[in-house]
């Protein structure tokens, strides 16, 4: 139980901003087995999304209590994921071989399709969120980013990782995923879908997931698989593509 919670906490330091404890580090073997928590972080990234939220909404209008939500999973993800949505855009916006796109990706430095990206990316997860209903936006932002996660980990399942150098930091953890990491992300990814009370809810999965496939589709011929990046952009795209497709099933049923 012990080494699970390590495990568990060594997904928690690299993929959030949370403390941890000191003993807890980016030992690799941990680091490879944390891909069995994507999706509880996510859970866990969700739901402090969600309490800023509803906190705010008893102060501020809808539209700001949703931007302090964002910032709020902006900050404690340190931008992880939108980090690696801007740096896929620009090294397929730029980039015309392998080695080009995965050089651009590498590039700390942000580009004009990552800024583009990125802003419109952001633009669209505010208006979807702000076209649900008030009442669902906090299970509704709690399950994005928990679905998402685990739609990111289909990626990682079904490709091979491509970045292969010695100081890619995400190497351990996106490198592989077994069909038992998988089921648990399962499990912890759709489980908010639950709370929902209408089995239709589970009609959302398909149309992120359809998005994971034409990105995976698109690495797959750029770069022969996925990298740390890619995964951060289906987490993005994912996410975005689930409001979307709540905001469609609320209204016709």
């Amino acid at each position: 139980m012990k080494k699970e919670i390590q495990i568990f906490l060594t997904a928690i330091m690299f993929f959030t901003r949370i403390p941890c404890p000191k003993w807890v580090d980016h030992d690799p073997e941990y680091l490879k087995k944390s891909a069995n928590f994507f999706s509880l972080v996510g859970l866990v990234v969700g739901s402090i999304g969600a309490l800023i939220y509803y906190a705010a909404s008893f102060v501020f209008s809808t539209e700001i209590s949703i931007l302090l939500s964002m910032v709020s999973t902006i900050y404690v993800t340190g931008a992880f994921h939108e980090d690696g949505f801007a740096d896929v855009c620009d090294g397929l916006g730029g980039g015309w071989t392998k080695e080009k796109i995965l050089l651009i990706m590498k590039d700390s430095r942000l580009g004009t399709y990552g800024v583009s990206g990125l802003v419109l990316i952001l633009a669209i997860k505010f208006s979807a969120l702000r076209e649900i209903h008030p009442y669902l936006i906090p299970l509704t932002i709690i399950s994005g980013h928990s679905v998402s996660r685990f739609i990111a980990t289909t990626l990682i399942y079904t490709y091979p990782y491509v970045r292969d150098t010695a100081d890619s930091k995400a190497k351990p953890a996106a490198k592989s995923i077994s069909i038992g990491m998988l089921s648990i992300n399962a499990f912890f990814g759709l489980l908010p879908l639950f709370f929902f009370k209408t089995p239709l809810i589970l009609l959302v999965i398909l149309p992120p997931y359809f998005a994971k496939v034409y990105l995976g589709r698109k690495f797959k011929k750029w770069l022969g698989g996925q990298t740390g990046d890619c995964a951060g952009a289906v987490q993005q795209l994912s996410e975005v593509v689930f409001y979307l497709s709540v905001l469609v099933l609320w209204k016709f049923i």
